[in-house]
């Protein structure tokens, strides 16, 4: 795993050619080593000074002082930008971790924005975010049940969720219909939310569709806009074919498919819609009008898949919220490290990786016989990997060569000792 990803560090060298005694590779490999370890300030690249096992470890040449690896990432970042998505592409090709595929079939790449709140700053790039707060919109698109981030793109706080998302999906889609064709070869759905409900990024999705790769579905909320709800129950209401469900006292609803048309799309579209009619409130008050709710999902999945089976399907989108905030808590991506939109965007795209690997690790080393006693979960945190895994005391022995020394009492040395043979070269 470690010495393939780094062969995509050091293109950096031959591509960006400087004078400098600090490579650009050492720069890239320091900033990852303190990024898995949820630290995004330069500066604290001065607690591993003098320390030969972080140095060998990442196969860091000269390690950086932090003015010097400030400096080389506000003056390089955007150089270095292309560089990540391949590390991450080759990190997961390589390793091939379970995805966990939907029950019907498809493997899940669920995209969305999240707001960051970065207020009382004048950093470049904040702004008013759809959540109320000062600060940004990163885009974020996770492959597969447990979440292996392929992108994470900061945007301005102030940018709508659909504007350029196109350009992302030009990258990511591709990305995961290479790595399914490695791994479980189950054709792909991107899920998106009602932000993301445009023509021009269906038809987007949808063109990524070839012959040699798994193919790509879509199932994106409706974004109803001015529907008028009322003339739509009225409509329901007059056809003899309307099916109404009493799902409790005072309160219908009712379950409709028809088929839509989207300009340059030539596969046939679904949107599901579903209508609730609510003429008592909770508390058993009789309404003078009736609320209307409305809800609609557009998909090109096949018809094979019921308009419930759609239905189940959206909600399970909702469990990257969880991965969001393993963004902002557990790598400490809250508060960024400079007041440089490059800078703040190359950290963003090396915290997609820096969460993959220990998202790796600890699908690997926290499910085994040989794993910490936990309560029993398929996925595990990354603070939990963190600290199972990443903080552990050890004793540092230079005798001719490096020996890390793990107490002997250590539940997790054993996983440690495991894991280390599998991802990394011998020390």
């Amino acid at each position: 795993m470690v010495k393939a990803v780094w062969s995509v560090v050091d293109r950096l060298d031959a591509a960006l050619r400087i004078k400098a005694a600090v490579l650009n590779s050492d720069i890239l490999r320091s900033y990852l080593g303190l990024l898995v370890q949820g630290k995004i300030d330069s500066d604290a690249i001065e607690n591993f000074r003098g320390e030969k096992l972080y140095k060998q470890a990442l196969g860091i040449a000269l390690l950086p002082s932090s003015p010097t690896l400030r400096h080389r990432l506000d003056n390089k970042a955007t150089e270095m930008f292309d560089f990540v998505p391949p590390m991450i592409e080759t990190l997961l090709a390589g390793e091939r971790p379970e995805y966990f595929v939907l029950a019907c079939g498809w493997l899940p790449l669920d995209v969305d924005t999240f707001a960051m709140d970065n207020g009382g700053t004048a950093w470049e790039g904040v702004g008013r975010t759809y959540a109320g707060v000062d600060g940004y919109c990163p885009l974020a698109a996770y492959l597969g049940s447990h979440g292996f981030c392929l992108e994470l793109a900061l945007r301005p706080g102030v940018q709508h969720s659909a504007s350029e998302t196109d350009f992302n999906l030009e990258r990511v889609i591709p990305m995961a219909q290479r790595l399914s064709a490695t791994g479980p070869n189950a054709r792909i759905l991107a899920r998106l939310d009602s932000g993301f409900d445009s023509a021009k990024l269906v038809r987007g999705i949808l063109a990524c569709n070839g012959v040699s790769l798994p193919q790509v579905d879509s199932l994106i909320k409706w974004n109803p806009r001015t529907t008028d709800m009322a003339a739509l129950a009225t409509r329901l209401d007059a056809d003899n074919a309307t099916h109404w469900e009493h799902p409790g006292a005072g309160k219908r609803m009712t379950v409709r498919e028809e088929f839509v048309t989207i300009g340059g799309v030539q596969r046939s579209l679904r949107r599901v819609i579903r209508l609730s009619e609510r003429a008592i409130d909770p508390e058993g008050q009789a309404l003078l009008v009736p609320e209307l709710e409305l809800d609609g999902w557009t998909t090109s999945l096949p018809a094979q898949l019921t308009a419930q089976d759609i239905i189940a399907l959206y909600p399970d989108q909702g469990k990257h919220e969880q991965f969001h905030s393993e963004f902002k808590t557990d790598l400490d991506l809250t508060r960024l490290p400079s007041g440089k939109f490059g800078t703040n965007y190359l950290a963003y795209r090396l915290a997609a990786l820096a969460m993959d690997i220990p998202r790796l690790i600890g699908q690997r080393g926290l499910r085994g016989p040989d794993a910490a006693v936990r309560h029993s979960a398929k996925r595990r945190r990354v603070k939990t990997v963190m600290q199972a895994l990443i903080y552990r005391a050890g004793r540092l022995v230079a005798h001719g060569r490096l020996i890390l020394g793990l107490g002997a009492n250590d539940r997790s040395a054993a996983v440690f000792t495991r894991l280390h043979a599998q991802f990394a070269a011998p020390m």
